[in-house]
């Protein structure tokens, strides 16, 4: 499901933390900073919140819980309608097994924290489609991703919008050239491998080894976030 600016509510941040031994709090100090915080203590409310509140960013404190977040971070991934997520994880602790858009370490400042934020809250005027950290402004044709923000050309933000509307589905060449070419004629590919060539150089941070928009030999592309 796509991210209407025209329709979110108005919390910004879904914060899963509970309050565990010392374990470093972060929602008084986002709070201060004037952001819109909704706190929640469990991975049961945080999935129960996260449908009617629509955030445009969920962030877990995993030392302040008494699980280890995985379990968490998986059933995020596995929702239709899921927004960029941070992991924040205890000092020297590997990642693997938290998928997620950004994996933060111990000692971490609240600055740090903001700074990371930024990116996925910092939209301009106009429609805006969102799919993990993926942000499409459909007014001004820029794309923002990472931290990355780049104007595309009508028929590239058409590609990459037929694409996130369709994320983590394969769809194939000549679908993709119908629906973004608004022909029934797709007799010769070259075209969209061009314009594919140059959506990654846009959204990908090595499009020589694209982490989101992958290439299904023999079939199509599929748009991974």
């Amino acid at each position: 499901m796509a991210y209407n600016s025209k329709h979110m509510e108005t919390k910004q941040i879904l914060l899963l933390e509970a309050a565990r031994n010392s374990a470093p709090l972060f929602a008084d100090a986002l709070t201060r900073k004037g952001f819109e915080v909704e706190v929640v203590r469990s991975g049961e409310e945080l999935l129960q919140r996260l449908p009617e509140m629509r955030p445009r960013v969920v962030i877990l404190n995993v030392p302040s819980l008494r699980s280890s977040g995985k379990r968490i971070c998986r059933l995020l991934r596995e929702q239709d309608t899921r927004p960029p997520l941070i992991v924040i994880l205890p000092q020297g602790q590997s990642a693997e097994g938290y998928p997620a858009h950004i994996h933060l370490h111990l000692p971490l400042t609240p600055r740090k924290l903001i700074n990371r934020l930024k990116p996925f809250l910092e939209q301009g005027g106009g429609e805006v489609v969102q799919r993990g950290p993926l942000r499409l402004n459909l007014e001004t044709r820029h794309v923002h991703i990472l931290g990355k923000t780049t104007h595309l050309s009508p028929r590239l933000m058409r590609l990459l919008q037929v694409l996130m509307e369709n994320a983590g589905q394969v769809i194939s060449r000549e679908a993709l050239f119908q629906q973004v070419w608004e022909t029934s004629y797709a007799g010769d590919m070259r075209t969209l491998d061009v314009h594919i060539f140059w959506l990654r150089q846009a959204i990908e941070m090595d499009p020589r080894q694209p982490r989101f928009l992958k290439t299904v030999r023999g079939v199509g592309y599929r748009l991974d976030l």
